[in-house]
């Protein structure tokens, strides 16, 4: 007969993790330095005006954040763009445009942005996970634009940044976790930043709901609950 255990369990409270977004932060690789290399480099710039295209997860909004951090832009998601909060949006002389996505912005906005922040000399870092000059536009104009603006890609993490990814999620969680479990995770889990994230912030849970350290009888038990597989190890395909 086993003992019940009738010890109070406690309940996680939804705090969102505060990610290190410094320059010493961030995790180079391959895959990354050109996009790396442009922020090191402001503000000799090939152009004004210039975006960072990747996969969710990539580093984007990180070097936005070093970006920003040194040129003293504002940050703003394209969604929020208006026409009319254009010439406040680049009062600095520097603006980050998050989230570039075909259908979720004004047109109108944006053209009137491109035209004032090149007669204004302002630097513009725009964030995409697809080029901007893949878009299909009503604003011909626009269009054309945004096709004169250098793209600087960054390629899916590949196993080794994956890797050190999860270690600097887990530390930024203030979660102390072996390499084996790390290895462990990274054999099983879904092959992108979005999935590190996402096992992550759904290990903190579990452990702190358990009171109990991230191992790797944690590891399995998340994973499969998340619809991986825990005993197996396979390659995942990439989400976006």
């Amino acid at each position: 007969m086993t003992e019940r255990d009738d010890r109070p369990r406690q309940l996680p409270l939804d705090l969102p993790a505060q990610p290190a977004l410094r320059r010493e932060d961030f995790l180079a690789a391959a895959g990354n330095a050109a996009a790396l290399a442009l922020i090191d480099a402001f503000p000799e710039w090939p152009a004004r005006v210039v975006c960072l295209v990747g996969p969710e997860g990539a580093g984007k909004s990180h070097l936005a954040a070093i970006f920003a951090e040194r040129s003293g832009a504002r940050i703003l998601d394209v969604r929020d763009l208006g026409r009319e909060g254009v010439p406040d949006a680049l009062a600095t002389g520097a603006l980050v445009l998050e989230d570039l996505e075909a259908g979720t912005f004004s047109e109108a906005a944006l053209f009137h942005l491109l035209n004032l922040a090149r007669e204004q000399q302002a630097y513009l870092l725009m964030t995409a996970r697809t080029p901007p000059s893949t878009f299909s536009l009503a604003t011909a104009d626009l269009a054309s634009r945004l096709r004169a603006v250098p793209v600087f890609e960054i390629a899916p993490a590949d196993d080794a940044l994956l890797a050190a990814v999860l270690v600097k999620l887990f530390a930024d969680r203030q979660l102390s976790v072996d390499e084996a479990t790390v290895q462990y995770l990274l054999l099983r889990m879904q092959r992108t930043v979005a999935g590190a994230k996402r096992i992550v912030e759904a290990l903190d849970t579990a452990a702190l709901a358990a009171r109990r350290p991230v191992t790797r009888a944690l590891a399995a038990q998340v994973l499969k609950e998340l619809g991986e597989n825990p005993s197996a190890p396979g390659v995942h395909g990439e989400e976006d």
